[in-house]
C-alpha cells in the first residue's frame, strides 16, 4: 500500500516532514513609509560601546505586516548631529534578513523610495551592526517575531532585551 510517505515505487526518500519544508516568503506589496519621525519621541537602543553613533527607533513607525515583516524607522545620529533616517523591514525567519524601503531625502522633508534595497542577511560582526542589535535584542526570538508591534516597542522603551527575558538553564 502506498501512503503519503512513499511514492509510486515505494521510495520513501521523497517524503518531507512539515518542519523540513522550506518556507516560501511572499512580501507584502502595499508597503508605504510612515509619517516622518518625531525626533523628540525616539526610543534609543544600544548597538556597541565602540561606536560614537547613536541609534533610535520611531515607536509610531513600528508595525508588523501580513508577511510577518517588522517594519520600522531607525534614526542614526553622528556626534555632530547629522541624522541618517531610514525606513526598513526585518524578517526573523530565513536566518534574519533586513531591507531598506526608503530614506529621508537630502532636504530632510520627505521619504526617498529610490533608495530601497534588496533583502540582505543580518551580519553579526559589523562595528555598527544595528540590525544585529535589533534582531537579537528586540525583534526576533530566534526564527520568530518576539511579539506584536506594541510589545516590541515596550521592550525597546524599557530596555528589556530578549536575552534578559529568556529562561536560564
Amino acid at each position: 500500500m502506498n501512503g503519503p510517505a512513499s511514492n509510486a515505487s515505494g521510495d520513501q526518500s521523497t517524503f518531507q516532514y512539515l518542519f523540513d519544508r522550506k518556507s516560501v516568503f511572499v512580501e507584502q506589496k502595499d508597503v508605504m513609509p510612515p509619517p516622518l519621525p518625531n525626533y523628540d519621541a525616539l526610543l534609543p537602543f544600544e548597538v556597541s560601546k565602540n561606536t560614537s553613533l547613536t541609534f533610535a527607533i520611531d515607536p509610531k513607525s513600528v508595525s508588523i505586516g501580513t508577511d510577518d515583516v517588522i517594519r520600522y524607522t531607525v534614526v542614526i545620529t553622528s556626534p555632530s548631529g547629522v541624522r541618517n533616517v531610514r525606513y526598513e523591514g526585518m524578517r526573523c525567519g530565513d536566518g534574519q534578513m533586513w531591507k531598506m524601503y526608503a530614506a529621508i531625502d537630502e532636504d530632510g522633508t520627505a521619504w526617498d523610495t529610490d533608495t530601497s534595497t534588496d533583502w540582505e542577511k543580518v551580519v553579526y560582526n559589523s562595528l555598527n551592526a544595528y540590525h544585529t542589535a535589533l534582531a537579537h535584542d528586540y525583534f526576533c526570538n530566534f526564527q520568530t517575531l518576539a511579539g506584536d508591534a506594541k510589545q516590541i516597542v515596550e521592550n525597546i522603551r524599557y530596555k528589556r532585551a530578549l536575552d534578559d527575558q529568556r529562561p536560564r538553564n
